[in-house]
């Protein structure tokens, strides 16, 4: 790896993101556009995404909402793409790409361009984080292509992202999670700060434990730091209704009585306090689901 390294910044352009590490050296404009930098056309089977981009999921409602858009207006912005062994790979652009074939499009514009492996990787790193694509993992497993494919440090990698080395210190935690949890942070079940919050723990098993439990009881990442806490110094857990007042919990029996009779399920009033709790209903079949929508929505 070469010594010398060139960062870039979000806020900069994609002509400044397109930069040699080793020289400062831009990024080429292939021989296949037309003229300096104008972009072509190409057949859309023609153009297929990059597989090894940070970015794994899209949202199908915006992708629609955005080949609706497409349909109308066309697309503004070329996908940015290099030339590989007939095909040509996108680097910028595959949001754009799967709305145009979704809208049903033939051609797509796209700028040919000459770039190193590392560009590659930058620039599709940085494109999804301008447009707030990437949810944690994959900003994290972003960053961590960078440290581990390309030899950087994480202040290098917080320059060119133009972040705080804590924010990339942070983000590299998550990848400490286990396959579960990651995937609730990925599906937003859980939040990113919870996640962190749950690397706290000692016994790193229990991860997915209380991952449930933040998202089943609804805890703050406070709680969940007070529950971290409890955890790992091997204090016993207190039952909520332990703390509430046994006639307050007599009324909730009864309430849990009725609603059975108007649900025809259980139904769990679960107190944290005087103030707070949760209601569960149980359903055992999808059929049973409806029903009790029903019964709710009258």
């Amino acid at each position: 790896m070469a010594t010398a390294k060139k960062k870039v910044g979000l806020g900069k352009g994609l002509d400044s993101l397109i930069a040699d590490k080793s020289g400062g050296k831009k990024g080429s404009v292939s021989s296949d556009n037309k003229g300096n930098g104008e972009w072509i056309e190409l057949d859309i089977n023609k153009v297929e995404p990059n597989r090894e981009q940070p970015r794994k999921t899209f949202d199908e409602d915006k992708l629609l909402e955005l080949s609706e858009n497409i349909k109308k207006h066309g697309i503004i912005e070329p996908l940015v793409v290099v030339k590989k062994d007939g095909y040509y790979q996108i680097i910028a652009g595959e949001r754009r790409w799967r709305a145009s074939k979704m809208a049903g499009i033939k051609k797509v514009p796209v700028r040919v361009m000459d770039l190193t492996e590392e560009q590659i990787v930058q620039i599709s790193l940085i494109e999804n984080l301008q447009r707030e694509d990437l949810n944690p993992i994959e900003e994290a497993l972003g960053y961590k292509q960078l440290v581990d494919k390309f030899g950087y440090k994480q202040d290098e990698v917080a320059e060119i992202v133009s972040k705080s080395r804590t924010v990339i210190t942070n983000s590299l935690r998550l990848l400490k999670l286990d396959d579960k949890v990651r995937q609730m942070v990925i599906d937003g079940t859980i939040s990113s700060g919870h996640a962190r919050t749950i690397l706290g723990l000692k016994d790193l098993s229990q991860q997915d434990i209380l991952a449930d439990r933040v998202m089943d009881e609804n805890l703050t990442v406070r709680e969940l730091e007070k529950e971290i806490k409890r955890i790992n110094e091997g204090a016993p857990e207190k039952k909520p209704k332990e703390s509430i007042d046994p006639k307050l919990l007599a009324i909730y029996s009864e309430l849990e009585e009725k609603c059975k009779q108007i649900l025809g399920t259980k139904v769990s009033i679960l107190p944290k306090d005087k103030q707070k709790g949760k209601i569960e209903i149980e359903y055992y079949n999808q059929d049973e689901l409806d029903t009790i929508i029903g019964k709710l929505q009258a």
